[in-house]
């Protein structure tokens, strides 16, 4: 009896054994196939447009987003070195990184000097912007000059400037490739286009994306939370890893905006566990 439990013991001991010293190796093929995206998710300021600054950044903390496209309301043209200096270090303690500014209007050239002169001093490298269309020659010259690009943002059925991604870029497609799209896939759902295929045609000029879905692909459609919408995000996902897209995912929520927090937190869990399961 005695060297039955002894050999059944051993056995035991063996397989576990053999277990222990198997199981490391799938695990670690596994953890090595798992890459980092090229791009990044952040919240678009203007979700944030009946929020203070200390408000919206604690809405972005138990969301657990650090990237902000950053809106005048929160930090506004006039500001000095001083002020912006604060601002960021207000973001740093944080966790948040200000990419961009945005969107800005801009009827006359001079608001567009406006416009880079306030990029410049933040300390961006991204203008998201409405320029009239005679105004998109001399965008380019100061994106030229400023190394500054400028994703100019499409609004809709109803926009007469710049409804959906096609319209942006037949006008901009000849000029300097510094001059691109803010691509707000809602709004160029809402026009009736596909934003997954407009995503794939227009990927060399899409410079930033606007996240979000909407109820209908028709004018009357409006934001609602990521995964409760028309478009099909898991596939936006694959197309933005397909095409190798390196910019910011701003989820621009505009749904409940006195408060957001609850459809914020769901469409963040709700595209980050995408971003997992894909």
């Amino acid at each position: 009896m005695n060297k039955r439990r002894e050999f059944v013991k051993k056995g035991i001991t063996g397989l576990m054994a053999g277990s222990i010293i198997s199981m490391p190796e799938k695990f670690f093929v596994l953890v090595k196939e798992k890459k980092e995206d090229l791009f990044k998710l952040a919240m678009a300021g203007f979700s944030f447009v009946n929020f203070n600054l200390d408000q919206s950044l604690e809405m972005m903390k138990k969301t657990d987003v650090h990237y902000l496209c950053i809106k005048d309301f929160h930090l506004p043209y006039t500001s000095t070195a001083e002020q912006i200096a604060a601002f960021h270090e207000k973001l740093k303690q944080s966790g948040v990184t200000g990419y961009g500014v945005g969107p800005i209007y801009a009827k006359t050239t001079t608001e567009i000097d406006n416009a880079f002169d306030y990029a410049k001093r933040v300390g961006v490298k991204l203008i998201v912007g409405i320029p009239n269309h005679a105004d998109l020659p001399y965008v380019a010259k100061k994106v030229k000059e400023s190394g500054i690009r400028y994703a100019i943002h499409i609004h809709g059925p109803g926009d007469k400037l710049y409804p959906n991604a096609m319209s942006v870029y037949n006008l901009i497609k000849d000029i300097d490739p510094g001059v691109g799209i803010c691509f707000d896939m809602g709004h160029d759902a809402r026009y009736g286009n596909d934003p997954i295929a407009d995503l794939e045609k227009y990927q060399k000029r899409i410079f930033d994306i606007h996240l979000k879905n909407v109820t209908s692909a028709t004018h009357d459609g409006t934001t609602c939370e990521l995964g409760r919408g028309v478009i099909d995000v898991p596939l936006f996902i694959k197309t933005l890893r397909k095409i190798k897209y390196s910019g910011m995912c701003s989820l621009e929520y505009e749904k409940d905006m006195k408060d957001p927090l609850a459809g914020i937190a769901e469409s963040v869990g709700y595209y980050k566990g995408v971003c997992d399961a894909v």
